[in-house]
């Protein structure tokens, strides 16, 4: 029976080897349990098959130039000018007092730091350390793939990991999240290994970097139920050889790691409301973080592979243990941030702090394909997967595509050369919703990190610094600068993101001091905007 089994598989191999690449096979649909594959048929099968292994790499290094690599030059965003801040001036900057300063003690920031020192400033450079953090987690999650689903899932789960955009976009970002995800990946990975090895060292790994994690960012918090119900999970099965007692003691190590970073946390919730920027998520919102179109398409795609080849999987799906801490990772997040947001009141269901469940999300997918999908067949099913990616993520109509949707930069640069240095008035709103008396007055001293966005690209002229959002000391100011400064000048500028700097156009549109004033729109520079106020000669 056990040599009937091998032929069996071993034609089978063949088959899915020879459709792969697209050829005809006679006996495709059926395993004839006495006909052996001629040598012709094996060397072909090995031919197609070093030509998948050797088209995976290529793959990947176009998936990572495309996607991770030729957006790094373009301008930082909001946020990342944030982090251009914090790395000049610190996490204790006076200014940063008002504006949640724990949330910018992460551990993240040493890392541009380092990389602004060693390459100078720079967009790539503040941005280089996420790209090998997020290389090291995409690593890792094909290797917990190869441990938990597949041995030979780890290709796909690669792939799956690209086609989801917030992977690609944290890959190229100067902000924690990259990091974060190889953090929270390694200490999975660790989790892991200890309870298959049951070494102290291993434990005392994993300790180090579930307690990093918390460090990198205080919203990554759900995770470590994750940890706690894989371990309880393999210890409930017999699965380790890792005792109820040892286990405990590793945890509660783990615990006396973080209670540092409780109180962080405890004191950034008390002021948590200053911060919210987002609604309050629906149930639509907490579907479409889940990310199910790619579970949908890896879970049908496979289906569809199997039924044109024939094959149906050769071994065993996932334990328990292993769906549990897939799910875990993938659904622990999404849920966790938004049962926060809804009993709270404050929102942080918001993308990027739902990234960490971003990797789960991949090895979902795997697993969904892996009901369907033999041994055999995971490569070459994986670089369908990187076509796809390529082809529907590759944003081929843009040479350099853009990071984000701001191009600050550009816009500073078309306000200094319009300036040229002249005592032009240059109307900033801050663009962080922090910027609201009393943390924002209209003599706030520069550089501040509400307005970290000219820190980080300068502008000439002379800067009148205007709140987030309109108030009655705003109001005020406002009527004063445009009675007593703009309206005896010939020109002004309106500088910022673009929602506030159409609210403020409109705003001096209608004011009667101006009355015939030209106005102009320059750009476009994406969601930046700048505006060009004129005496009607």
């Amino acid at each position: 029976m056990s040599s009937t089994l091998s032929r069996c598989q071993l034609h089978g191999a063949a088959v899915g080897l020879f459709f792969a690449l697209g050829r005809s096979h006679p006996a495709a649909g059926r395993c004839p349990i006495l006909t052996i594959p001629d040598a012709a048929q094996q060397d072909a099968a090995l031919r197609s098959q070093r030509r998948v292994n050797w088209l995976l790499p290529l793959l990947l290094m176009l998936c990572v130039a495309r996607l991770w690599l030729m957006p790094l030059p373009s301008s930082f965003w909001l946020d990342e000018m944030g982090t251009v801040f914090v790395v000049r001036y610190g996490s204790t900057h006076p200014s940063l007092a008002d504006v949640a300063p724990q949330a910018w003690k992460s551990l993240y920031y040493y890392l541009p730091r380092v990389a602004e020192a060693l390459f100078g400033f720079s967009e790539i450079a503040y941005r280089l350390p996420s790209i090998l953090a997020m290389a090291v987690a995409v690593f890792l999650v094909a290797r917990l793939a190869a441990r938990l689903i597949d041995p030979q899932a780890a290709w796909f789960a690669a792939f799956a990991c690209f086609a989801l955009g917030g992977i690609n976009y944290h890959a190229a970002d100067a902000h924690p999240y990259a990091l974060g995800i190889a953090v929270a990946a390694a200490s999975l990975w660790l989790l892991v290994r200890w309870l298959d090895s049951a070494s102290w060292a291993d434990s005392l790994l994993f300790v180090v970097f579930a307690a990093l994690l918390w460090r990198v960012h205080l919203l990554f918090w759900p995770l470590y139920l994750v940890f706690a119900l894989y371990a309880v999970a393999r210890l409930a099965r017999g699965e380790t050889r890792v005792g109820w007692l040892r286990a405990g003691a590793v945890f509660a190590l783990l615990g006396i790691a973080l209670a540092p970073v409780l109180v962080d946390a405890l004191a950034l919730y008390r002021e948590a409301r200053a911060h919210v920027a987002a609604p309050l998520p629906s149930l639509r919102d907490l579907a479409g973080s889940l990310k199910l179109p790619l579970l949908a398409v890896s879970g049908v795609g496979a289906w569809l592979w199997s039924r044109r080849f024939g094959s149906s999987p050769d071994r065993a799906l996932p334990s328990w243990a292993s769906l549990t801490l897939i799910a875990g990772w993938w659904l622990c997040h999404p849920f966790g941030l938004f049962a926060f947001s809804r009993l709270t009141g404050n929102s942080v269901f918001v993308p990027r702090y739902l990234s960490l469940s971003l990797p789960g999300a991949a090895l979902a997918a795997t697993v969904a394909a892996a009901w369907y999908l033999p041994a055999a067949h995971w490569k070459p099913l994986s670089a369908m997967l990187a076509v796809g990616v390529l082809l529907w993520l590759g944003q081929w109509r843009h040479p350099w595509p853009l990071h984000h949707n701001s191009d600050w930069r550009a816009a500073a640069r078309e306000v200094n050369e319009l300036v040229r240095g002249a005592e032009t008035a240059v109307i900033c709103p801050s663009p962080f919703v922090e910027a609201a008396p009393p943390a924002w007055r209209h003599d706030y001293p520069l550089p501040g990190f509400l307005y970290a966005h000219l820190a980080a690209y300068p502008i000439s002229g002379k800067v009148y610094l205007f709140p987030f959002r309109i108030s009655p000391e705003a109001n005020q100011y406002a009527v004063t600068l445009s009675q007593k400064t703009i309206s005896v000048s010939d020109r002004f500028v309106l500088y910022g993101w673009e929602p506030q700097v159409h609210f403020w156009r409109d705003w001096f549109a209608g004011r009667p001091e101006l009355a015939g004033w030209r106005q102009k729109r320059l750009g476009p520079f994406a969601d930046v905007d700048v505006v060009v106020f004129e005496r009607d000669r």
